[in-house]
Order: C-alpha cells, then sequence, then structure tokens
C-alpha cells in the first residue's frame, strides 16, 4: 500500500506546511536497484587508535570501489595503502561542500571509557556533511568476548552510541554497531555490504554479532550469491513471503514456494514468475514435517535455505481470548517450525552452510495489547534462535531471525487509518517499511559470506520507538 502522506510531504506545499506546523517529514528512502554500486556516493573511515579492524574495513572498501576519505589518521591512511585503497584527505569546514553517503569508523580500539572521547571527536565535526540515506557503521569487538571488564564496558557502550545516533542522522539515514568476535574479522565482509548498501534502507539502531563459527564459505559472486542454492519459503504466497521468494531467486536461488492449499492458485504465480517450484501444504499438519522433508531430498536432494516465514495473527485482549485463537497462532507460528526443523535435521536435508531464517516481530521484544498470543509465539522464535545457536554451529549450519516493525502489506491496509498512521510514524523514519526491506534482509543471513552470523535478532523496523 502506497503511503500518500510522503508524497505530499515532499511537495513544495507539504514541506512548507511540515515546516511551520511541526509534522513528519520522512525521506523517500533509496532502495536496491540492479547494476547500481554498492553505495553511490563518497564514504568516510575512520578509526579509534589502535584499531583492530581497519585493515578489513580498507579491503572491503577497496573492492566496491568506494569513492573514500579520510580524516588526517595515520593509522587509516597506512591500512589504505596497505590494502592498495586510494582514499582521500579531508578536513571539515563549515565553508565545504563535501557530502558522505557513508561513514565507516573502527571503535575496536578503544578499550576504557575515558577513550570513547574518540567517539565525539570524530563524528562531531561531520554529522552535518552527512547526504541524505547515509549509512553509519561502528564496528567494535563484542563485548562478553572482550579480555578485561573496562575494554567490555567501553565496547558495550557503542550499542547506546550508535543507538542513539539513529535517531539523530535524520533524512533517511541508519546507523548500526557491528560486534565481530576474536578471530572472525575476515567475516565481516557481508555485513559491512549489506549495512553500507541500499538493501538495509528500513534497518536502523541495530547491534549485530559477527562469530567465529568456524563454518567455511567459498568465493561468493556479489552479482548472484546465492547460485545452485536451494531455498524453502513457507507462507509464499503474497506479503512478505512472496518478497522475500522474489529476493532470494533474484541472487540465484531456487525457491520451493510452500503455503496452504487454499493459496495454490497464488503459489503457482509466484513461482512461475521466479521460475521456482511449489508445495502446497498446511504446515500445522501431522504428517506435514516429514513431508516436506521428504520433498526437499527427493526432489532437490537437499536444502540450503529455510525461511519459516508462514505465520498469523488472532488477537483479543487475554479475558476475551477463547482456546482456539490461542492455540492456532502457537501452533503456526512457533510449534510447526520446531517440528519442520527437527524434521529436516534429523533426516539431514539442511546441507553443510545451511540457513535457517525465522520472522519474528518487534511484539515479540515489546509486546502489544491484544497479542498476547503473538507476542508469546514471536517472542518464542527468538528463544529458538538463541537456544538452537550452539548445536546447530556444530553441524555447519546458522540460525538467525528478522523482526519487523510496521510494513506495508494487505493486513496493514486493512487497520483502521488512525491506527495505520501512528504505525508508520512511530519510528525514526516516520514512515513504514516495504515487505522487500525484510526480505533484503533474509538474503543477507541466506549468504553464503554471512556464515559468520547466527544467534542474531536484527529489527526491521526503521528504529521503532518500541522495543528493545
Amino acid at each position: 500500500m502506497s503511503d500518500r502522506y510522503i508524497d505530499f510531504i515532499n511537495s513544495s506545499v507539504g514541506q512548507m506546511l511540515a515546516k511551520n506546523l511541526g509534522l513528519p517529514a520522512p525521506t523517500p528512502l533509496d532502495r536496491f536497484v540492479d547494476d547500481q554500486p554498492v553505495v553511490s556516493g563518497a564514504v568516510l573511515v575512520g578509526a579509534a587508535r589502535n584499531g583492530t579492524l581497519v585493515d578489513d574495513i580498507a579491503k572491503f572498501l577497496n573492492n566496491i570501489n568506494a569513492d573514500t576519505y579520510a580524516l588526517f589518521d595515520s593509522e587509516v591512511h597506512a591500512a589504505a595503502a596497505g590494502a592498495g585503497l586510494n582514499i582521500q584527505a579531508y578536513a571539515p569546514s563549515a565553508e565545504d561542500s563535501q557530502k558522505f553517503k557513508a561513514v565507516v569508523f573502527d571503535a575496536s580500539g578503544i578499550t576504557e571509557s575515558e577513550q570513547l572521547q574518540e567517539l565525539h571527536s570524530f563524528f562531531s565535526p561531520i554529522m552535518r556533511k552527512l547526504a541524505s540515506c547515509n549509512r553509519v557503521i561502528v564496528l567494535g569487538r563484542t563485548p562478553e568476548l572482550c579480555d578485561n571488564p573496562l575494554h567490555a564496558t567501553a565496547q558495550r557502550a557503542l550499542e547506546g552510541f550508535t543507538r542513539a545516533l539513529a535517531k539523530e542522522v535524520k533524512k533517511g539515514g541508519t546507523a548500526q554497531t557491528i560486534y565481530v568476535a576474536p578471530d572472525a574479522d575476515h567475516l565481516v565482509v557481508s555485513s559491512l555490504r549489506f549495512f553500507i548498501s541500499p538493501k538495509s534502507a528500513y534497518v536502523s539502531g541495530q547491534v549485530v554479532r559477527v562469530s567465529a563459527t568456524g563454518i567455511e564459505a567459498g568465493e561468493v559472486d556479489w552479482s548472484r550469491p546465492l547460485a545452485g542454492k536451494v531455498a524453502l519459503v513457507t507462507g509464499a504466497s503474497r506479503g512478505i513471503g512472496e518478497a522475500i521468494a522474489d529476493v532470494l531467486a533474484r541472487d540465484g536461488a531456487h525457491v520451493i514456494c510452500l503455503d496452504i492449499p487454499q493459496q495454490e492458485e497464488d503459489l503457482q504465480r509466484v513461482a512461475s514468475r521466479i521460475q521456482g517450484s511449489v508445495l502446497a501444504v498446511d504446515i500445522t499438519a501431522h504428517e506435514a514435517p516429514a513431508r516436506i522433508a521428504e520433498h526437499c531430498k527427493n526432489a532437490h536432494g537437499g536444502l540450503d535455505i529455510i525461511v519459516h516465514n508462514a505465520g498469523v495473527t488472532r488477537d483479543k485482549m487475554l479475558a476475551n481470548m477463547k482456546d482456539p485463537l490461542w492455540n492456532m497462532v502457537i501452533n503456526i507460528n512457533l510449534s510447526s517450525e520446531e517440528r519442520i526443523n527437527e524434521a529436516l535435521l534429523n533426516d539431514d536435508v539442511i546441507r553443510a552452510n545451511g540457513r535457517i531464517i525465522c520472522v519474528s516481530s518487534i511484539s515479540g521484544i515489546a509486546g502489544n495489547a491484544g497479542q498476547t498470543n503473538y507476542a508469546t509465539s514471536k517472542a518464542g522464535v527468538i528463544g529458538m534462535v538463541q537456544s538452537m545457536k550452539q548445536p546447530l554451529q556444530a553441524r555447519g549450519i546458522t540460525i538467525n531471525a528478522v523482526a519487523p516493525g510496521f510494513i506495508e502489506t494487505q493486513m496493514t491496509a486493512a487497520i483502521p487509518f488512525a491506527i495505520r498512521e501512528a504505525g508508520r510514524r512511530m519510528n525514526s523514519m516516520s514512515q513504514g517499511g516495504q515487505p522487500v526491506d525484510v526480505a533484503e534482509t533474509i538474503a543477507w543471513y541466506a549468504s553464503p559470506a554471512s556464515n559468520g552470523l547466527t544467534g542474531n535478532v536484527v529489527r526491521v523496523c526503521g528504529q521503532s520507538l518500541i522495543g528493545a
């Protein structure tokens, strides 16, 4: 569903009203378009003293041919020289017209709280130099893996910095923290690539942990990173599920589109468009897990990616909620996923370097009145991701989740106008997301280069004002 308010507020009359009345003025977001560069504009790179990730940042920026600048910083310039990156010196001033599409800062060298001053020293002078739909990425070391309490404390502080910064960048910009575990530096590329690009348009204020999983991956063709992979997407007949199928197919995967038999006509439409295949099955049926496992093994020799997207809402205040409504939501949104995972894993259907990706919700993080069943199920999905992380890692499989906020779908289009508008505006971007925003985040998890990502829950919500 289109957001007419955005169209109006970005007209000349709308801009005048927004300024005079203090109305929200959301910026139309840049989203991925085929054949565009990873980042369309200048990139400023910086590092705290003794940063340990700047070499990998420089290599990444060189590989994507970024137009890169740096303040006078010998460590950054030395890293650029070592990576073969052509870097331009920059000294911010009130007079210069330079704008940056992205800013990447290595904060891994901050080992005690006094050094957090380096964040202020670097960012404060350049905040007015950020372009529309900018990207700010701060990299650090995973706090719980730091070697002493002072180091852990200082690194944990980065999360507060970027969450607050994400509320200040405005103009459709985003800010994220990427924590990198020891021995996982080489695994940060897929996350840098995602967060610096338009694919992360509606993801902001998030914290991602890159782990040394020990899961190896080969070379990646970034134009079709999922070529040769087989993906199963549940609830694929429309909305977010359809968008997920589209994006995974765009990235080269063969997509098995699954939904209930009543949706088979829509499934056929989606599968035909993306040259995928159809599996019409009710995931709550007793025989469903075995049937899904058998189909994936017999028809495709196994599975590389499963996206648990199918879900329902049956909203009632708890005092008025009958057993069938509670049980239906828990069964579809959570228990069926557990049963399907068990069948796929017991039959070794998911191949090495496989991906299990779940769709949770900010309702599972923050709760929502009238959604005790839904919030319970979606919090359970997060629990499943966190509890299965270690046992799956031993099998060379990652598991992660997305938690969407207000996404423009047929379901949200049916919400009463006032509630719908509140949902759209109650985030840092003052607008709803698109199904493709969820799909792009899932495709990032699915990439063979994302083998350092496991146990993560990333909100796709424009930094919603509710939730953690």
